[in-house]
């Protein structure tokens, strides 16, 4: 079932019915969308009974909102309403259904989201989302602050939808948002957390988190320091923070786990910040110590395990020095085949974002990329499973507990170096000779 087919059912019941928000706005932009959001002046009770012969779920009944299942697809349906006061800058206390569609559309965040559309394609737009949409600006719906003091997360999806769609932020919203940013700390981590995520990944990222450090320091305290923070090195042109977002920035839009490791790589420099008689700066440990100070930010904002102990692996093995093969298997060892050409990614667009000579290096990590490729496709041994012999053939020769484990390790190592060839006898023949 098409979202046309949805709206004629409504309309056929006698009901008027729109496409509204972000599925519009991309409709006009031509691009792809996923979710259908659906206005209408029927009450919930009446939605369920027109599509009675449908799966109904209220979703958010006491919101107006029902959820039909058609086809297999889940179709957002809410009633026109005005909503009431927000206590707690996220959700409406109360909310009043109206039979205006101009009422509903009022209530929206973004005129570029205030947009409807009918089953003929036909667009209604009474606070110029089309124009806005057109000259490309994200612009509140009516007066900003109130939009704001409403629903405080809307704050992080202006930015958002600035980095995603590459629009500009229209100077009376943009000035409320500095305003009152303090405010996004009364929203759930787990609605900051996407946002963010999806902030990162946009196209207009750098500009936008350049602009608006100020928000990111608001959820993140921790990055305040790298604002503004010279590094008086060689081997960089920007500050702490501007190093940041634009090494971000270079990595693909669709790698979310290797723009999130760019996005916390140095989040540690200030703090390990050390200067010479010179005035040279050096960042000694800086690595490890970001690993741990973006663990407890991504503890704090309810990321998963698996996403925190990814991020975390490639922010401490950032600054490894890995110039030969050899170096290659050591580093998947430590972090496995996945992470480590992510790892060699991660290092290339930090690299972009310094001064011009240091761009020379990434020729030496193609070739590393190369022979890790390499390596994976000759099945080369670089852990404990590619190891011709286990803790078995260990117990079988004599050795117990926590030497098994150790030996393992140093023949490993011994195979990785290329001082020993991975074969079960020559192994236990060095073993053997050993003891």
């Amino acid at each position: 079932m098409t979202d046309k087919k949805i709206l004629n059912i409504l309309n056929g019941a006698g009901y008027e019915a729109y496409l509204v928000g972000g599925c519009v706005r991309d409709t006009i932009m031509k691009r792809a969308f996923h979710d259908t959001d659906i206005t209408t002046n029927a009450h919930p009770q009446q939605i369920i009974e027109v599509f009675r012969n449908y799966k109904t779920i209220p979703t958010g009944i006491k919101h107006g909102t029902v959820t039909v299942i058609a086809d297999g697809i889940p179709y957002e349906i809410t009633t026109y309403r005005i909503d009431g006061t927000y206590s707690d800058s996220r959700r409406p206390d109360s909310v009043e259904f109206t039979s205006n569609l101009r009422d509903d559309l009022a209530r929206r965040d973004f005129t570029i989201n205030a947009v409807a559309m009918d089953a003929d394609g036909h667009i209604i737009d009474f606070f110029g989302g089309t124009e806005d949409i057109e000259n490309k600006v994200i612009r509140c719906v009516g007066n900003p602050e109130m939009r704001f003091s409403e629903d405080a997360l809307r704050i992080m999806r202006a930015i958002r939808f600035s980095s995603q769609l590459g629009f500009e932020i229209d100077s009376e919203t943009a000035e409320a948002i500095h305003k009152m940013k303090d405010r996004l700390k009364n929203i759930s981590r787990e609605r900051i957390r996407e946002e963010l995520d999806k902030l990162i990944c946009g196209k207009n990222c750098v500009e936008v988190l350049i602009e608006y450090a100020d928000v990111i320091t608001t959820i993140i305290p921790e990055f305040e320091k790298c604002i503004g923070f010279e590094q008086h090195s060689p081997y960089h042109k920007y500050t702490v923070w501007e190093h940041i977002v634009r090494a971000t920035g270079l990595a693909p839009p669709d790698n979310l786990r290797l723009r999130r490791a760019l996005f916390f790589h140095d989040i540690a420099k200030p703090v390990c910040a050390k200067f010479d008689d010179s005035g040279r700066g050096h960042f000694k440990n800086h690595a490890g110590a970001g690993a741990e100070i973006t663990k407890s930010v991504m503890k704090r904002l309810r990321y998963d395990g698996e996403s925190i102990a990814c991020t975390v692996m490639l922010i401490r093995h950032h600054s490894d020095k890995i110039f030969n093969r050899q170096d290659a298997k050591k580093i998947m060892s430590l972090i496995g085949d996945e992470l480590f050409f992510e790892l060699m990614e991660l290092k290339k667009c930090d690299n972009s974002a310094k001064n011009d000579f240091v761009l020379e290096e990434n020729q030496l990590f193609d070739k590393i990329i190369r022979a890790g490729h390499e390596i994976v496709e000759n099945n080369e041994c670089r852990s404990l499973k590619n190891l011709a012999i286990n803790g078995n053939d260990l117990m079988k020769i004599g050795l117990h507990g926590a030497e098994i484990g150790d030996t393992l390790k140093q023949l490993l190592n011994l195979v990785i170096e290329e001082k020993i060839f991975n074969d079960r006898d020559i192994l236990l023949n060095y073993l053997n000779e050993r003891c």
